[in-house]
């Protein structure tokens, strides 16, 4: 496949489960469910989008939304509560009873001053009967480790820390390497080769992705 393709089965919005139609995320045909953590945003089909963004405001009716740089539905929230005490957590569920949870801090970013954004996207037609592709970015794998298992053609995620260290292990000579944010710039030659040609291998990775 030429993308990360998921079996997404239904979204839940704080407590409540999007009423959408059975086949709205089947895939084939150009349709579906992607991960692709070189897209920053999220895209989702229209009705998808649309009963999403109104149930994450629903609990803030007296917010007055504009369009910022034609593109991001934005909001000034001034509240004494933090974002994630204001807005819903949104639960991804998958097949074989997996989920993943995406708080308000990872889809809600910070635009200046009290101006606040919303990181869901409307998605763009993929096929010819109107039919959207679901796009999951970095956006709902923010602070979580990642893993890309291409030999069992799976992915899998925790939520994780990202400001903390990871330690990786290179299958092949039994070494731990940590690396971190932090110190990764200041990493020898050497072990910035070993990391890397680790990954090209198609070795399990643990990618960490951070806002």
């Amino acid at each position: 496949m030429a993308h990360y393709n998921i079996n997404l089965k239904d979204i839940e919005v704080g407590s409540d489960i999007l009423q959408l139609p059975t086949d709205i995320f089947d895939s084939g045909s150009g349709k579906g469910t992607v991960i692709d953590s070189g897209t920053t945003l999220a895209y989702l089909p229209s009705m998808v989008y649309d009963q999403l963004i109104s149930k994450v405001l629903a609990g803030q009716p007296e917010l007055k939304l504009y369009l910022v740089e034609q593109q991001f539905t934005c909001f000034e929230y001034t509240e004494s509560c933090s974002i994630d005490d204001g807005f819903p957590v949104i639960k991804f569920h998958f097949e074989d009873s997996l989920s993943l949870t995406v708080y308000p801090h990872d889809y809600l970013f910070l635009f200046k001053g009290d101006i606040w954004c919303i990181g869901w996207q409307k998605g763009v037609s993929q096929s010819k009967n109107g039919r959207d592709m679901t796009l999951l970015g970095d956006l709902v794998l923010s602070n979580k480790l990642v893993v890309y298992d291409l030999e069992n053609m799976a992915i899998g995620w925790v939520d994780y820390n990202c400001s903390s260290s990871i330690k990786v292990k290179d299958e092949k000579t039994g070494t731990v390497y940590t690396v971190g944010a932090h110190n990764l710039s200041s990493a020898s030659t050497f072990l910035i080769r070993r990391i890397l040609t680790f990954f090209l291998l198609l070795i399990p990775v643990l990618n960490c992705l951070t806002n």
